[in-house]
């Protein structure tokens, strides 16, 4: 008889592996029906505020890229930690002071939206920082409480990003309102990207991923529908 301390991580990491096949295979379907390849989009597990145990059996079963809102809270999960393929992105705002910290754990900043953080990011590559990819986070709602450029403003401030400080940027980021539908959200993002020559597009979360990609996403953020509720007592 096997022991229940030998089943339980058997458990979690078959549990993961079943959680991870199945967005997967909703992310390819949508993709598909898009007329898309299911490659051309990428799945970031937002494992912000998840405990390790969470955490560990998704990436035992194959999972590499990685959501985190909170520097400090990511370096403490991941900065001691190397595996082969790894990507971390962050996915919640940035506070200036945290830039340098942030150059040295992620592969991918995608809430860059004010010129402050685009001057200080500058500043702490050309000393020697890493340079991660860039995306610029977009207000598509103009919600006032919600970080981001507004529509309005995005084609102006992606050129001061490029052309004023050189930063190379790849794509746009962007969260609906939660009371409104989606789609139209994900449309203006796709909108203001295909003008800019940019091809990343960061949008979809567990909710509604399937709608953003049939807008165009390259890159959905998914969480709870990954992990299962999510503890908020424990983020080690």
């Amino acid at each position: 008889m096997v022991s229940a301390t030998h089943d339980a991580p058997q458990s979690a990491q078959h549990d993961a592996f079943g959680a991870l096949r199945g967005i997967r295979d909703r992310i390819a379907a949508a993709a598909i029906a898009a007329g898309r390849r299911p490659a051309d989009v990428s799945l970031t597990a937002v494992s912000k505020q998840q405990p390790w145990e969470a955490i560990e059996p998704i990436l035992a079963a194959g999972q590499r890229i990685f959501g985190e809102n909170r520097v400090q809270e990511a370096s403490a999960r991941w900065s001691h930690r190397s595996q082969p393929g790894l990507e971390l992105r962050l996915i919640g705002p940035l506070q200036t002071n945290k830039v340098r910290a942030a150059l040295d754990l992620f592969d991918v900043i995608e809430t860059l939206d004010r010129e402050r953080l685009a001057e200080r990011l500058t500043q702490e590559i050309q000393r020697g920082g890493r340079a991660p990819r860039l995306y610029i986070q977009v207000n598509t709602g103009e919600e006032p409480q919600k970080a981001g450029v507004g529509p309005s403003e995005a084609d102006a401030f992606i050129a001061r990003c490029r052309g004023d400080y050189g930063l190379a940027v790849e794509g746009l980021m962007c969260i609906p309102p939660e009371a409104e539908p989606p789609g139209p959200h994900f449309a203006l993002l796709a909108k203001i990207a295909a003008r800019n020559g940019l091809t990343g597009l960061s949008m979809g979360m567990s909710a509604d991923f399937e709608s953003a990609i049939r807008h165009g996403a390259t890159s959905v953020r998914v969480g709870s529908a990954l992990f299962g509720p999510r503890d908020y007592h424990s983020s080690r």
